[in-house]
């Protein structure tokens, strides 16, 4: 039986690496030839954008040891920060004692909106559009036949009075393994006319929000004390109770979840924008607070839980077009976006995880420095072997500087 639980992963070669990734995902030949090229067809790549001139390259990796509602995955991420990777993968072995990540999540209903102005009466308008539903939501469902004939389409309406008199009706959308904002975004337009029609305003804006309150995954892990520490659970409850009460705090905490968050999403084709914004505002509907939440349970472990948004999908866009992000996609064996959403939410919490328990006991610094150090001793000019023989140094000095790089290679030369 496969697994994703591997000790030493980063002492392997690339080769072996590659080899373990190709045996754990079954992929072909010619899909680890194109992660060993790591280059894409520039004329994939100018049909993807406008102005197109070349390619920005980010380092893919993958994070090992994850056990999500039983099952091993190997998560691909792309990310060009150090320790990312590696702290995930961490956090992953750790729960991995207690039964690893479970994970849930609710249907994949976006939520489209549309902005009616200059009514006279913002109530009537409001009773007006609520008594049409079901001709509002025929419409919509007009406009995409192939998605309701996959069990999705328009599934209801819901209208707010914004404090300026404005009348936003808010059409939810389930997009099914989409992301959705092609089709919520025309659905939009579709009914826009008829919701002007039949009150007196105006409609402005039609157009998919990125707050998708009703796509939601969650995840939980117990994180044991045994291994964890005594003195690091409190610790890291401290650090969390800092976050919750400390917007200032929280903003850092937060960030840490999307760099586990943002690194599957790149790597899975997605927008990383969409996601990121969305969760933050998410964490701010009842004023800034964190994802993720910590408890200890009554034998001292700590449990971490953490709930999100994941407007993501399978079908449509890079996901589909990428060459690397389908690969990406294989190597997770997905099937469906709300199995990719879960994924997503078990690697943020694991992020976080990691990140608290860094700051509860060596500090932040400590495991991140070592990384740093070699990006340094790269960019004062080092190569092969001697990249790590000035990287120990310096982090022995404790002087993680390029200018002290550049005086390690000429005492070494």
């Amino acid at each position: 039986m496969k697994t994703s639980k591997v000790s030493g992963f980063y002492k392997l070669s690339r080769k072996e690496r590659l080899e373990f990734v190709k045996n754990f995902a079954e992929l072909t030949d010619e899909e680890i030839s194109a992660l060993n090229e790591a280059t894409v067809d520039f004329g994939i790549v100018d049909r993807m954008i406008e102005n197109a001139v070349g390619v920005m390259s980010v380092p893919l990796g993958v994070a090992v040891n994850f056990l999500i509602n039983g099952k091993d995955y190997l998560i691909p991420m792309a990310v060009e920060e150090t320790s990312v990777i590696a702290a995930a993968s961490n956090a992953a072995k750790i729960a991995r004692a207690k039964g690893g990540f479970k994970t849930g999540s609710t249907e994949p209903v976006m939520i489209g909106q549309i902005q009616l102005v200059n009514s006279k009466n913002s109530e009537k308008a409001k009773k007006l559009i609520l008594e049409n539903k079901e001709k509002i939501l025929e419409m919509a469902n007009e406009k995409d036949p192939m998605l309701v004939k996959f069990g999705g389409g328009a599934r209801d309406i819901n209208v707010r009075i914004l404090d300026n008199g404005m009348v936003v009706t808010h059409l939810l959308v389930d997009v099914r393994d989409a992301m959705g904002a092609n089709a919520v975004n025309t659905m939009c337009e579709a009914v826009a006319p008829f919701i002007e029609k039949i009150t007196d305003g105006r409609v402005y804006l039609r157009i998919l929000s990125n707050l998708a309150i009703h796509r939601i995954s969650r995840a939980t892990a117990v994180f044991p004390k045994d291994i964890v520490g005594e003195e690091v659970v409190d610790g890291i409850m401290q650090a969390y109770l800092f976050a919750k009460h400390d917007p200032y705090r929280c903003a850092t905490h937060n960030k840490g979840i999307m760099n586990g968050v943002d690194a599957v999403v790149i790597a899975s084709g997605n927008d990383f924008r969409a996601v990121e914004s969305g969760a933050h505002a998410y964490a701010s509907l009842n004023g800034y607070s964190p994802l993720t939440k910590y408890e200890k349970n009554k034998d001292g472990d700590i449990v971490g839980s953490i709930e999100l948004p994941t407007p993501v999908g399978l079908i449509g866009g890079a996901t589909k077009v990428h060459p690397t992000a389908k690969i990406c996609i294989k190597i997770l064996g997905v099937k469906t976006a709300r199995e990719l959403g879960e994924i997503i939410a078990a690697v943020g919490l694991a992020q976080n995880f990691a990140a608290l328990k860094a700051l509860a006991s060596e500090g932040i610094q400590k495991g991140h420095m070592g990384l740093h150090a070699r990006n340094i001793a790269i960019m004062a000019g080092a190569k092969d072997e001697m990249i790590d023989k000035i990287s120990e140094q310096m982090v022995k000095e404790k002087k993680i500087r390029i200018d002290r790089a550049k005086e390690i290679i000429k005492e070494l030369e």
